[in-house]
């Protein structure tokens, strides 16, 4: 039974964490079907954003227990190396994906959770959301470039609080400090992240050019001023062209 679904209406393809029982722990298995799911997403020329999230009230637990066994048991065992490869492989393709990404942020998001919804390009949270890193508490070291995505949401000190001293934040001060775009009601973050969606859902090979170039200019690092010119001129002058054929029809 897949762990992961996902759909696609009006251009937004909506993927779901589906194992609500362990609030969306992540397993290897359902790394694998996250990273496929984008795969499919990126293979598709009728998607300009995406929203993740997770099922049962809650948007994910970090990694299953099973998985941190395997590597706290023996950390240089190769079985466990991969299993903590493909873990860090799922944030890094969600990020990596061609749309625009939106993590749709319910309950917690601790550890690997928080590191999942970090690798998208704008987070929507629930004001009552919980934000931990969690590491500390369990005596790991964080992984998955965790301290990388906190510091580039929401700067050096936010990322020290929560990363580093193991600050747990809700929702709103996660919006205050930059880690959230937005905080709302629980029961209206997902109708807010399709919202702000919307727009590129309307034109997934615009979306697409400015998702790229949004990446490539914000970083980390960012891009100088002159250089954010040249990277944006082949896609502007693609648009420009576009529009003109459009306004000829």
């Amino acid at each position: 039974m897949t762990e992961v679904r996902w759909g696609i209406s009006d251009g937004i393809a909506v993927v779901t964490l589906a194992a609500p029982e362990r609030r969306n722990a992540l397993t290897v298995e359902m790394a694998g079907e996250l990273e496929a799911a984008f795969d499919e997403i990126d293979a598709r020329d009728d998607v300009g954003a995406a929203v993740v999230r997770g099922s049962g009230g809650s948007f994910c637990a970090g990694a299953h227990l099973g998985v941190l066994g395997e590597a706290a048991h023996d950390p240089l065992d190769d079985e466990a190396q991969r299993d903590i490869d493909a873990l860090y492989g799922s944030f890094l393709r969600v990020g990596r994906c061609r749309t625009a990404t939106i993590a749709a942020v319910r309950g917690a998001a601790v550890g690997a959770g928080l590191n999942l919804a970090l690798a998208t390009d704008l987070r929507i949270v629930a004001r009552d959301a919980r934000l931990i890193s969690g590491f500390l508490r369990i005596g790991v070291h964080p992984g998955g470039g965790h301290f990388t995505l906190l510091s580039r949401a929401a700067g050096r000190d936010a990322a020290a609080a929560v990363g580093l001293f193991g600050h747990e934040i809700d929702g709103e001060r996660a919006a205050a400090l930059g880690l959230a775009w937005q905080a709302v009601d629980d029961a209206d973050v997902e109708a807010t992240a399709l919202q702000v969606a919307a727009r590129l859902g309307k034109d997934p090979a615009l979306a697409r050019r400015m998702t790229a170039s949004f990446r490539r200019e914000a970083g980390p690092p960012a891009t100088s001023w002159d250089v954010g010119l040249e990277i944006e001129r082949g896609p502007q002058m693609w648009s420009f062209r576009r529009r003109a054929k459009a306004s000829a029809t």
